[in-house]
């Protein structure tokens, strides 16, 4: 059986805007991550692609143009989107400065289907890589660090 909308209900759907997601302000700490490293498990568990061990495989993961996310202390992941000072959306490039660094950021949060971003408007604390962990995992991958005897 086939219904009929009344006339003009069509007209008055369309005529709705469509609801943009609303952003809450957020301040939040953690560690700048390689997330295809971090959610795929291709390089080791959750403790081993983060921090110092960590490091040369996000740089090169984020000049590649995998997005690179925030780890707060709770363990959110929020995909980063902008970055203070640019105009344009937060790439690689952008973020290669900080990658693997503990950092406070002050921005905008955004969810949307189980997913959060981060519009991160001003960097308020940045500790440099604080996670000092490649005397327990050696460096991830292995071939991340030159061998000083080659």
């Amino acid at each position: 059986m086939h219904k009929r909308l009344a006339p003009g209900t069509a007209f008055a759907l369309a005529a709705l805007p469509a609801q943009a997601a609303e952003g809450e302000r957020v301040e939040v700490t953690g560690e700048m991550i390689d997330t295809w490293c971090y959610f795929s498990g291709v390089m080791g568990g959750p403790d081993a692609v983060v921090g110092s061990a960590h490091h040369t495989c996000a740089l090169w993961c984020a000049a590649g143009g995998i997005p690179v996310g925030m780890l707060t202390d709770d363990g959110t992941v929020y995909m980063v989107i902008k970055w203070e000072g640019s105009a344009d959306v937060a790439d690689g490039e952008t973020l290669l400065s900080v990658q693997s660094h503990r950092l406070t950021a002050d921005g905008i949060h955004y969810q949307r289907d189980g997913i959060d971003y981060l519009l991160v408007e001003k960097v308020v604390a940045d500790e440099g890589i604080t996670n000092d962990n490649a005397g327990d995992y050696g460096f991830v991958p292995g071939f991340a660090f030159p061998d000083p005897n080659k």
